[in-house]
């Protein structure tokens, strides 16, 4: 199927400032392709659980000035990605726009909730105790979300609900999104937009 076809769910999108070059392709109902790429070997597996349990296809091209630090790379491919989401959805029929679950790693418990209200609000309670996940600034993981839910118009609660081992509550964190937005980006039978406004924002 042609990414020009009517109802094909994708978006690709390229940003480059004096910090960053992001490259993004998404294809919401591929679900097989996972090629992720920002120089940050823990970001890098985040992101490919967050597409492996989103059933989504992901493309992500990242060169950041690390020298500096991370937060620059993940804080604009949280942008990015963000907007191609919202991007894709918009050439989408109803959704079901929200998604929920509780997701477990081991001994670790997360809550993950979504809403594609068009509006972008971030609800973050995961407290971490190391600095950093392998090379990933465990204050940018906040940072990510916080760019992916403005850029996608998406209410995003996150919740820690149990564990102590960091690596363990952040796969959770991603694994559990994933499926929230598998859920979310669902197609629905409704008529129109899941909102009594008429309009999603």
């Amino acid at each position: 199927m042609s990414k020009e076809a009517p109802g094909v769910r994708y978006a690709e999108l390229y940003r480059e400032t004096s910090e960053t070059r992001v490259q993004v392709v998404l294809d919401i109902d591929g679900g097989t392709r996972r090629d992720v790429s920002t120089g940050i070997g823990f970001f890098d597996h985040m992101l490919i659980l967050l597409a492996f349990h989103g059933q989504f296809d992901l493309g992500i091209n990242a060169e950041g000035d690390l020298e500096v630090d991370d937060h620059h790379t993940v804080e604009d491919v949280g942008i990015m990605l963000g907007k191609a989401f919202r991007q894709a959805l918009d050439h989408s029929d109803p959704i079901e726009r929200y998604g929920s679950n509780h997701t477990p790693m081991d001994e670790a418990l997360v809550l993950v909730a979504v809403d594609f209200s068009g509006r972008g609000v971030l609800t973050f309670d995961v407290p971490f105790v190391r600095e950093k996940i392998g090379e990933l600034s465990t204050e940018c993981i906040r940072e990510f979300f916080r760019a992916f839910s403005s850029n996608a118009g998406l209410t995003l609660h996150l919740h820690k609900v149990a564990g102590v081992n960091d690596h363990h509550v952040c796969e959770a964190l991603f694994k559990g999104l994933g499926r929230a937005l598998c859920q979310a980006t669902r197609r629905s039978d409704r008529r129109g937009v899941a909102s009594t406004k008429g309009s999603l924002d």
